[in-house]
């Protein structure tokens, strides 16, 4: 555990002030707004996972006063409960540990804490922070048939012999109704994934990281527990209304979170095969061209629940070894 003293603290006021700064630039004029957010997560990763809980804290506090004075305070609540506190939640679970001993392990080394629960809190703290701010919003059927008519104002804007069936319109509302909160909770659950590991490897490279570098394709699975609250959101889907739109953004992050599992063990049963790479390729580029390839990669993440614990030699930050549960 880092010392709190006035490094972290200041380390934490600076990674606060370049959050807020990244935030601030995210404009939606801009056409590297979705980089901007992506970004603004690091600083408070890196504080948290480099310089500890009170970095990370300082960060938060930080960067969400900062947001409250120059844009709002609500738009500043919905970015530290959506992108900043799991931020520094993520940092915190990475940096706990301890005596392999306690599970069985050797005496000389440290457990760290599972990347499958860290994964899975992740999902959790997402979804928990959609439902708030699509309470605060007022999301509903509503919501949903703005959007798609503004879309079919602005289509019609460019063919004026667009002129779509009412029974079409009303189709794809209701589609759109359940796939919003689906396709927002999956895209939030990569983005803070994403952060995670470039931060992660950014303090593993500088030599303040606390956590050993592991062997994701091994480690990288969702908690066995997982699987219920996806089918528990697959039968919320269908039940109309505002639980749908809760079961869509259920299935949404935790779906992300057997999505990002699927592709580790892609990448662990590639391992060592002389055409893995153009494999990996492939795999990759039709998930982004098609996207119906991404069901095979869920359902590989699904199949593969088991629970990894990474181990180290106490008092070394080398590469770690791997403890099944």
């Amino acid at each position: 555990m880092k010392t709190l003293n006035a490094t972290s603290l200041l380390t934490g006021a600076l990674a606060g002030i370049t959050a807020a700064l990244l935030l601030l630039g995210a404009t939606p004029q801009s056409y590297f707004a979705i980089l901007l957010v992506i970004a603004s997560a690091l600083p408070v990763l890196i504080a948290g996972l480099g310089w500890g809980n009170a970095a990370a804290a300082v960060a938060v506090v930080v960067a969400g006063l900062g947001l409250a004075l120059f844009a709002s305070p609500l738009s500043a609540f919905f970015v530290v409960i959506l992108m900043l506190a799991p931020a520094a939640w993520l940092s915190h679970l990475a940096n706990l540990a301890r005596p392999a001993s306690e599970i069985g392990g050797p005496k000389d080394a440290l457990a760290w804490y599972p990347l499958s629960d860290i994964l899975a809190h992740l999902v959790l703290l997402v979804t928990v922070a959609a439902i708030i701010i699509g309470a605060a919003l007022g999301y509903d059927d509503r919501f949903a048939s703005i959007v798609v008519d503004q879309v079919l104002i602005a289509m019609k804007a460019q063919d004026p012999l667009l002129n779509p069936a009412p029974a079409v319109v009303e189709q794809i509302k209701s589609l759109f109704q359940v796939a919003w909160p689906l396709l927002f909770g999956a895209l939030w659950v990569m983005i803070l994934f994403a952060a995670y590991y470039i931060a992660s490897r950014i303090v593993q490279t500088s030599g303040k990281g606390l956590r050993p570098r592991e062997d994701m394709p091994s480690t990288l699975r969702m908690h066995r527990y997982s699987i219920f609250a996806f089918l528990g959101g697959l039968v919320l889907a269908f039940m109309g209304g505002t639980p749908a739109i809760i079961g869509a953004l259920i299935c949404g992050t935790f779906g992300a979170g057997f999505l990002l599992a699927g592709f580790a063990v892609f990448h662990f049963r590639t391992r060592g095969k002389s055409w893995r790479l153009p494999v990996l390729w492939i795999g990759y580029m039709s998930v982004l061209i098609f996207q119906v390839p991404a069901f095979f990669f869920l359902l590989s993440g699904l199949m593969d629940t088991r629970r990894a614990i990474a181990l180290s030699p106490a008092g070394k930050t080398t590469d770690t070894e791997t403890k099944d549960l």
